[in-house]
């Protein structure tokens, strides 16, 4: 009679130990199924060994490639040239300034024609005109300056050539004038005539008999 109270005593321990064992494998197979339907997701289950070597070779491929810089010229170079592109917006940005500057000059080429060179020259020099897709200053002149090309070019060289006090003392005229007579000496072309040369070389009226 003594001894039944000590089997309870021992089943009791065996059931939870047994219940923790269940419970134990309820939540190893919870865990496994868990990963399998994660491999699927990825499609690692079931995938060739190649595939895992060809995916790693891939990523270390394009890890090299983005440590090495780009070669110029190339797309990878125009996505990953952040310089470049704060470049371009830098002379956009100088080169608007300067056309609208000098649409405010030309309004006054009397007085301002010196300052007005020395934006054209800055434009020149600085090949700002490139900005805006243009090759060459000249084609760049003939499409956005608001002047014709023969007096822009000439413009563009007075402050090359003149101090500004003597040309602002000749004149817009003398000075377009004198850049015009420079570049025939440079060039080996005769410059045309002035109108007092033109007047002096015209014969002498005949005599009309009148006294």
């Amino acid at each position: 009679m003594g001894k039944k109270p000590k089997t309870k005593e021992k089943s009791a321990p065996t059931a939870a130990a047994k219940a923790d064992k269940s419970g134990s494998k309820k939540g190893a197979a919870a865990k496994a199924a868990a990963a399998e339907a994660d491999d699927k997701r990825s499609g690692l289950r079931g995938a060739a060994p190649w595939a895992a070597r060809h995916a790693a070779k891939h990523a270390a491929e394009a890890r090299a490639r983005n440590a090495s810089p780009p070669p110029p010229g190339s797309a990878r170079a125009t996505l990953r040239t952040p310089e470049s592109a704060e470049l371009i917006k830098a002379k956009i940005a100088e080169l608007h300034n300067a056309i609208v500057r000098i649409r405010t000059l030309r309004k006054h080429p009397n007085e301002k024609f010196y300052e007005l060179g020395q934006v054209l020259g800055m434009i020149k020099d600085g090949r700002l005109y490139e900005a805006k897709g243009f090759n060459s200053f000249e084609a760049f002149v003939e499409r956005e300056v608001d002047l014709s090309k023969t007096t822009t070019l000439r413009l563009e060289r007075v402050p090359r050539l003149f101090h500004e006090g003597p040309a602002r003392e000749l004149g817009l005229e003398a000075v377009l004038a004198a850049v015009e007579a420079i570049d025939a000496i440079v060039t080996g072309q005769r410059a045309p005539a002035t109108r007092a040369q033109q007047a002096a070389a015209l014969p002498l009226k005949p005599p009309t008999g009148r006294k």
